[in-house]
Parts: structure tokens; C-alpha cells; sequence
């Protein structure tokens, strides 16, 4: 049985690779700003919001790919103040944020669901708790000079595998959900499931 990653997310295909489990990648093709303001209208959190939104993309490519386990993914930042950050719209967006960030500790919510037939039979959400140092706004043009346009798909605008590690003086959780999936709960999983050898 092969695994169906409802996403183009380059990192969570090389997580995925990297960990040996096969799988195909199809874009889920949902508006994620429609979907996010109508969790927000229903007041989720920041945790259930992720959880939805991963649920909601695997539903979607479960309904066209048919049979086969589908994984959908989603993480989500919460500021202190309980906002939620979003992917940058641009530079002068990703610039905004990182001062936002600043000198401040955040929540990072990532969600999967596997849906199979259109119906979740798994699902996880894992959390992590990141304090980013104070920046300077020389520090911030020199690291969007580095690594603007490729962290513009990134929400809290950061790679933790690469550069953006400089952000941050304290990092609590797993890498895996850092970089936007729990890895050690799904693989559990798709060994129970015949997916992985057990």
C-alpha cells in the first residue's frame, strides 16, 4: 500500500523519503485563507485549526485518488498574544513577522490525519514551543537576503534546517514537528498499517 502525501511541501517529502516510507505527492488545491477564516469565525484554536486544516486537505485528494491511505498535513505558529502567523505574503510581510517574533516565545502546532475512503482513521497533533532571540533589523534584511524567496512557503518564516536556526535561543520539541510533521506518531502508524515493515 503506498501513502498518498496530500501536499508538494518539498521538506515533508524529503522527511518521508528520508525515513523510507513510499508515497506519492498530489497538491490538495485548497484555498487555505477561506478555510482558516472560517475556523476563526467558529473561535478554533490555534491546535484545532491545524488539525482541520490537515484534515480538510486529506479529505480533499482522499475524494479524488479513491482507495489508498492519504496524509494530510498542517502546522500552525501562535503568537503569544494568540494570533496566528501565516505564510509571508511577500518580503516586506516575512520582515514584519520576524519583528513580531522577536525577542518572544511562540506555539508551533503540526497536524496529520490520514483519511481513508474520505474518512480520518488517524490523526496527530504534536506542538513546539520556540523562543526567538532579539534581532537586529540589519540581522533581518541579511538572513531575507538569504533566504527570501524559499521561506516565502514557510509559516514563522524559517527553515530550522538551514538558516533560520540563527532566529532562536530555545527550542522545545521534536525536529520532526519543527519542520511540519510528527514523524515518529505517523510511522507508528503505517507500520500497523502494512505500510512500513513492522
Amino acid at each position: 500500500m503506498t501513502l498518498i502525501l496530500a501536499s508538494k511541501s518539498a521538506s515533508r517529502r524529503a522527511m518521508l523519503t528520508a525515513a523510507g516510507v513510499p508515497h506519492e505527492a498530489v497538491a490538495a488545491q485548497v484555498d487555505e485563507e477561506a478555510a482558516k477564516a472560517s475556523f476563526a469565525a467558529q473561535g478554533l484554536s490555534a491546535r484545532d485549526t491545524a488539525d482541520a486544516l490537515a484534515e480538510l486537505k486529506a479529505s480533499k485528494v482522499s475524494r479524488l485518488a479513491g482507495a489508498g491511505l492519504v496524509l494530510g498535513c498542517d502546522s500552525v505558529v501562535a503568537l503569544a498574544d494568540g494570533s496566528l502567523i501565516d505564510k509571508p505574503v511577500d518580503r516586506a510581510d516575512a520582515a514584519a513577522q520576524l519583528r513580531r517574533m522577536a525577542g518572544a516565545t511562540h506555539e508551533l502546532y503540526s497536524a496529520a490525519v490520514i483519511v481513508e475512503n474520505g474518512h480520518p482513521v488517524w490523526r496527530h497533533v504534536d506542538h513546539a514551543r520556540l523562543t526567538v532571540r532579539p534581532l537586529s533589523d540589519a540581522f533581518i534584511e541579511a538572513y531575507l537576503d538569504a533566504e527570501w524567496p524559499a521561506i516565502a512557503g514557510c509559516v514563522g518564516c524559517y527553515r530550522i534546517e538551514g538558516p533560520g536556526v540563527q532566529l532562536f535561543s530555545r527550542i522545545e520539541g521534536s525536529h520532526f514537528t519543527i519542520l511540519g510533521l510528527p514523524m515518529l506518531p505517523l510511522v507508528d502508524y503505517l507500520r500497523v498499517r502494512g505500510v512500513l515493515t513492522a
